[in-house]
């Protein structure tokens, strides 16, 4: 090889082992620099968590609200159509406090609510639009201020106030713990990071009244009603510490939890256990192979066995409390339309799942829908779906 070839390579060789060494220090730098901006991504992320938790009751969203009450003389409360315990007791406590806040004030539900929420205190101040259709519009279209409790959308009202809510001038405050809330308010306090609206309640008045303790022992036993009815008395969707502390903080308010549990829980009509007895004996059916269990009562039944509004409140949680069932489905024929219930453990989502294939909606481990058809046909749609979900819901999953 020539002396001048050979020096060249030399060269070369030389730039190469220094280029490489750069590239090296460069990737060590850049490695390092990533691992700077993961220290500080880890260390921003809680932080900016911890943010979004406190900003749902921040001061300038309390402040809004009680800028509005001072221009307002009429406030109507409304909520979700089948009203249930969270639906009545976010919708009490609200009515309580701006009423011994000197408000007029005017508490409006679709349809009746269960019996066994008969004895909440001023319950039967509650104006039913299915028993009082031109009473019910007429309060919510003379509101200044209009809350929207436990509902995310006009339409989860019914049809008798729908119209009259979403086309509402009035100022509007919307509580809810529901995803995707489709409702143009003034203000907004939505999370489902939560037990239930009447927690978010509690929240919200509790930052409203500010120094003064203005939550009473009547408002917190219909918190409490909500807290508890919403959670299966505190067995589901209940692992949070500041839940426990609202609960303390009811306790102190000289609150009956033991009076207010047989209230909710042992307050129940005969009809509503030849229901449940039908129900567990000759309406349950389970696909094993899927994880999945659905009960269903038609229209016969429900006049056969003297339904009452309330009735079947929970049936749906039967189906799921049996081994080696991760979900659950109940249907319940109406006069127009099917009522559908779901319910799920861990992560599969039922949210998603009545949202895809019901036009429903509501948490991830409980939802609901209406179908639009027979009874026959809605079961028939639900066992052909279900099955999309074979690898998700096989039972091996379980073991």
């Amino acid at each position: 090889m020539r002396p001048r070839l050979l020096h060249t390579l030399k060269k070369a060789a030389k730039v190469q082992i220094l280029f490489g060494k750069f590239i090296g220090r460069a990737a060590l730098v850049n490695l390092k620099f990533f691992n700077f901006q993961l220290s500080i991504f880890n260390l921003f992320v809680p932080l900016h968590l911890n943010f979004l938790k406190m900003s749902i009751f921040e001061k300038k969203k309390i402040q809004q609200v009680v800028d509005i009450l001072k221009d307002v003389r009429k406030i109507a409360i409304v909520s979700h159509f089948n009203p249930d315990g969270d639906a009545v007791g976010s919708s009490l406590a609200l009515y309580h406090y701006f009423k011994n806040a000197g408000y007029e004030v005017t508490s409006i539900l679709p349809n009746p609510f269960p019996g066994f929420l008969a004895w909440m205190p001023l319950s039967s101040e509650i104006i039913v639009a299915e028993k009082a259709k031109k009473k019910a519009r007429e309060a919510l279209k003379a509101a200044d201020l209009i809350f929207v409790v436990d509902m995310n959308a006009p339409h989860r009202c019914g049809n008798i106030l729908e119209d009259v809510l979403a086309k509402s001038s009035a100022h509007k405050v919307l509580i809810d713990h529901h995803i995707m809330p489709d409702l143009e308010c003034d203000v907004m306090f939505s999370t489902p990071k939560t037990t239930s609206t009447c927690e978010l309640v509690y929240q919200f008045l509790d930052k409203l009244s500010g120094k003064e303790d203005k939550i009473t022992h009547e408002i917190a036993s219909c918190i409490y009603v909500g807290m508890i009815t919403d959670t299966g008395s505190l067995s589901y969707a209940c692992n949070y510490s500041l839940t426990y502390n609202i609960i303390s903080k009811l306790m102190k308010k000289g609150i009956d939890g033991e009076q207010i549990h047989r209230n909710v829980y042992d307050n129940y009509e005969e009809s509503r256990f030849k229901l449940l007895g039908l129900c567990l004996n000759q309406r349950l059916t389970l696909m094993r192979n899927l994880s999945t269990s659905y009960m269903y009562l038609d229209l016969k039944d429900l006049k056969n066995n003297d339904y009452k509004a309330g009735d079947t409140e929970g049936f749906v949680n039967y189906g799921l409390s049996l081994h080696g069932i991760q979900f659950t489905a109940f249907f319940v024929e109406r006069e127009d339309r099917i009522r559908v219930s779901f319910r799920s453990k861990g992560n599969f989502d039922v949210s998603h799942f009545a949202r895809t294939h019901f036009n429903g909606g509501g948490h991830k481990n409980a939802s609901a829908a209406f179908f639009y058809g027979t009874l026959e046909e809605a079961i028939e749609h639900f066992e052909k779906v279900v099955k999309q979900y074979a690898d998700v819901l096989n039972p091996e999953n379980f073991k």
